[in-house]
């Protein structure tokens, strides 16, 4: 089978419209048959509704030490977004490809497969794994199944996770713990508010206790590792909200989402029963005016903080390979952290930035796709 140029993959991996919403299977299909095609082997984890899969591969000799390339299969929508041509098909115009996923991830993904590949025809004395997993956009859910999954394989040493970083070393990051709630009210006419429980304006105090929070927690001098990040704190954040039948009547529903984003060196399970504790009371109230009245929250996504660590040997390998020694920690989340809770060493590195990473005309320059096949050159060097 021919061997494909970086840059073929990638149009390729654009043209499947991998929306977290619908199946990667396309992809996982096409990826599976032409690694097969270069004699490797390939394995398969699927979710619980097998419309989606995680892809894992090995090459070189079954020993343990080796490198994983990791990388999501998923994109964000495009809905409502003004592209300026089709999100799904590679456009290369002044100096950049345009595309959903260019950057984010699977301009990675295209110099991973292609890193196999050449891994397989070369040869190399250290393991190189690639680790594509699916519905990072809506959670890192697909990570941890896919680590489970992986321990049949000869244990890897490092793990590169080929999110946007404009090929620097990232080394941590936030984590965050994320519910739905749905306050359940009791409607009444809103003359007569005091004898019901409006959701609106019940589910309003748990939110401006979240601005509370924030505020004070913006005011605390950062502690421990904090310090390290923009902003230095833990954060609440609401950013969706629907409720209420109409304006003259208490509303019986409300739902928004609420998250915390949490620093390196706190815990989630702290975050969780400081939500859960301020749930608790604003529900006892509420049940003091209707019994009926309570507050329903279901967790919806939660993803461990990525901790700097002494003696990460992947941080070292990306340091060698491209002579960045800077400090870079980033407040958004990535699959690393699950990585890590696997016994994983982890370096987040990546070509692109993370800033046209979800927009419109999103794009990855040539100059970076080109950085990160070098990258890709001197990671086989050292693999021999």
């Amino acid at each position: 089978m021919e061997r494909m140029t970086p840059r073929a993959i990638l149009e390729r991996l654009v043209a499947f419209p991998t929306v977290s919403r619908d199946s990667n299977l396309p992809l996982i299909d096409w990826v599976e048959a032409y690694l097969a095609g270069h004699g490797i082997i390939c394995h398969r984890h699927y979710n619980e509704d097998n419309d989606k899969a995680a892809l894992y591969a090995h090459v070189g000799p079954e020993v343990e030490g080796g490198v994983v390339l990791s990388g999501h299969t998923d994109v964000v929508p495009v809905e409502g977004q003004p592209w300026s041509g089709d999100p799904f098909a590679v456009v290369e115009r002044d100096g950049k490809l345009f595309g959903r996923g260019t950057t984010d991830m699977k301009g990675f993904d295209a110099l991973a497969i292609w890193a196999m590949v050449e891994a397989q025809h070369r040869g190399v004395t250290r393991p190189l794994q690639i680790a594509l997993s699916y519905d990072e956009e809506i959670g890192c859910t697909g990570a941890p199944p896919l680590v489970r999954a992986m321990a049949h394989l000869p244990k890897a040493s490092d793990v590169i996770v080929g999110e946007p970083t404009m090929m620097k070393a990232v080394t941590g990051h936030k984590g965050g713990v994320t519910w739905w709630v749905h306050v359940h009210g009791f409607e009444v006419h809103s003359s007569l508010l005091h004898t019901g429980v409006s959701a609106i304006m019940w589910g309003a105090k748990l939110i401006d206790w979240a601005n509370q929070l924030n505020a004070s927690l913006m005011e605390a001098a950062p502690q421990g590792m904090a310090g390290l990040f923009d902003p230095p704190y833990t954060n609440a954040h609401v950013g969706q909200i629907r409720g209420g039948t109409a304006h003259n009547i208490a509303a019986k529903d409300c739902e928004f989402g609420f998250g915390f984003r949490v620093v390196p060196g706190q815990t989630l399970d702290h975050w969780r029963a400081l939500f859960m504790a301020k749930v608790d009371e604003l529900t006892a109230e509420m049940q003091k005016i209707r019994p009926e009245a309570w507050i329903e929250v279901t967790e919806k996504f939660s993803l461990p903080p990525f901790a700097p660590t002494k003696g990460n040997s992947a941080e070292a390998l990306v340091r060698q390979i491209t002579g960045d020694n800077s400090d870079n920690f980033v407040s958004y989340g990535t699959e690393a952290s699950h990585f890590q809770a696997g016994g994983y060493d982890v370096v987040v590195c990546g070509p692109g930035s993370i800033n046209v990473a979800h927009q419109p005309d999103e794009y990855i320059t040539l100059e970076q796709f080109a950085e990160g096949q070098r990258f890709m050159e001197r990671l086989l060097e050292r693999l021999k």
